[in-house]
């Protein structure tokens, strides 16, 4: 059963979990260093090894695309195609804008952007198929222009390849874990080198991202998944369904209720109880409910968002929207009762790939920026150049740079 307590006694419980990645890199990094050194066959090794690979090419053929997407079902067809409109759109909401502003007469600076060359979605291959992960990793590199767009994932559902082939992703390849973040890190004689990792993976994954984060770019580290809801009034089934909708994902996973009102969160507990008993993941989900979990009793909504901002969760539920204003660090929020995070993972158009473990304080999910290059742009004219010429000259001087300021000076007429 969830823990009832006092905001007073939750300091263990909130005091996050750090992503234990040590023992994890140390698994990792002799896996990084044999991809470096042997390409294909150590892929091929790793893949046979830890993935149950059993075919020839780590490519999967068009033929077998189009096969997938052929045989899902018309639902199906139609939930990629409404949910994709709203993701792109989104995405399109996201994406940078190239732009120039005249600043003095003469100077002209702006910026231009570019899209990545090519980018890795993985797509994880653990307990449940993820399609929508390759929506939500695939279209915004669309929306941004990416040219190559790789899809790896060491389980080809065809609920993953169909959707693959729908969106046009036809670079799909069938590898997992750390190998294949190492094969896109570096490049292989089969596997292209890729600017930018993103999606989310079990720990191995991680533990690979954080090794060779520099050396490729990513989108973060991810831990467990999370939410945190404040609410102090509303129907308990609803809450309760919320919590159990982030639970069953992992028994590390946590879900925690802020409220004021100890009778409902006494009624959540008790809904909680009543759905585990028909739920088909319920042995994942009571072990995240017992674990991580808790509905913790607050003085005051203030304290809630106290408490909330300071553990940046990556999905935050408010029941009451004017509480909005004073939420600083949160990974995706929904607002009111009738917004459940469930259509965040799939269908509403913000990304679910998402800033666990605190990240949410620096940054937010994937989107379009993502997997763009902002580069900027200056132009002068001449006289332009001559009325900021003293300015350069003397803070060039100042530091010591003479070829700077001088690389100035030649030009001034």
């Amino acid at each position: 059963m969830i823990r009832i307590i006092e905001a007073a006694d939750a300091s263990k419980l909130l005091a996050r979990k750090s992503i234990r990645l040590i023992e994890a890199e140390a698994v990792v990094r002799p896996i990084l260093d044999n991809v470096r050194a042997h390409g294909d066959e150590a892929v091929l090794e790793y893949a046979r090894q830890f993935d149950g690979f059993n075919r020839d090419a780590l490519v999967v053929s068009e033929q077998e695309l189009t096969a997938a997407a052929d045989a899902l079902s018309p639902a199906f067809r139609d939930a990629v195609v409404t949910a994709s409109a709203n993701i792109r759109a989104f995405a399109e909401l996201q994406l940078p804008a190239s732009k120039s502003i005249e600043l003095t007469p003469g100077l002209r600076v702006g910026q231009i952007v570019r899209p990545l060359d090519t980018i890795c979605a993985y797509v994880p291959g653990g307990r449940y198929p993820l399609p929508s992960t390759v929506m939500m990793t695939v279209i915004p590199a669309q929306v941004a222009g990416v040219p190559n767009i790789c899809v790896t994932t060491p389980k080809p559902s065809v609920e993953i390849l169909g959707t693959a082939a729908l969106l046009g992703a036809t670079r799909v390849f069938l590898i997992g874990g750390a190998h294949a973040i190492a094969a896109f890190a570096f490049g292989t004689e089969t596997i292209p080198r890729a600017d930018r990792i993103v999606g989310p993976g079990n720990i191995y994954v991680a533990a690979a991202k954080k090794l060779l984060a520099g050396e490729v770019g990513i989108d973060f580290i991810a831990g467990p998944t999370e939410i945190v809801i404040i609410a102090n009034e509303g129907e308990p089934s609803w809450i309760a369904a919320d919590m159990l909708a982030q639970a069953e994902h992992d028994s590390d996973a946590s879900a925690i209720l802020l409220t004021n009102s100890r009778p409902l969160a006494n009624r959540v507990s008790a809904e909680i109880e009543k759905q585990l008993a028909t739920l088909p993941t319920a042995q994942t989900a009571r072990a995240a409910i017992e674990r991580n979990s808790a509905i913790v009793l607050v003085r005051s909504d203030e304290e809630a968002v106290q408490i909330s901002n300071n553990l940046a969760p990556e999905h935050l539920s408010i029941h009451d929207a004017s509480l909005l204003s004073e939420i600083r660090h949160a990974g995706s929020v929904f607002i009111g009762p009738r917004s459940p995070e469930a259509a965040g993972d799939y269908a509403s158009g913000p990304n679910h790939v998402l800033p666990t473990s605190g990240v949410a304080r620096i940054r937010g999910g994937l989107s379009a920026a993502d997997f763009v290059k902002v580069i900027s742009t200056q132009e002068f004219t001449g006289d332009a150049l001559n009325r900021l010429a003293p300015t350069i000259t003397t803070l060039a001087r100042a530091e010591g740079l003479e070829a700077h300021a001088r690389s100035v000076e030649v030009r001034l007429s």
